[in-house]
């Protein structure tokens, strides 16, 4: 069992910024690549989007909409996981996932999923 608990929504005006924390906890050998999704505001069932990810050596990857804004990055000593959002825009408006991909011992594997935290970019 994997537990996942994000932090550092909320609401800011355009051009503002956040810090999105994610801090992971359970049981497992090691943790590979981690993320964030994002969950735009709308009716059941729509699309999530993949934000931003990084590899368990520190490679990076975004979706083209937050390059150049955004800056994933992980502590694996405090077991956490962090999104930089800076010049936030209307657009970025989303509840944000983080998830992790962990390995078990004989190379078992399984992705886990926070509950979310709310961004909200509004003037």
């Amino acid at each position: 069992q994997v537990q996942l608990v994000e932090s550092g929504g909320g609401l800011v005006q355009p051009g503002g910024s956040l810090r999105l924390s994610c801090r992971y906890s359970g049981t497992f050998a090691r943790v590979g690549e981690m993320g964030w999704y994002r969950l735009p505001p709308g009716p059941p069932g729509r699309s999530r989007e993949l934000v931003a990810t990084i590899t368990q050596a520190g490679q990076t990857n975004y979706v083209d909409s937050v390059n150049g804004r955004f800056t994933i990055s992980r502590d694996n000593a405090e077991n956490t996981l962090y999104l930089q959002m800076n010049d936030l825009r209307p657009e970025d408006t989303a509840k944000y996932i983080c998830y992790v991909k962990v390995y078990y011992q004989r190379g078992a594997w399984d992705n886990w999923y926070g509950h979310g935290t709310q961004v909200t970019v509004s003037s």
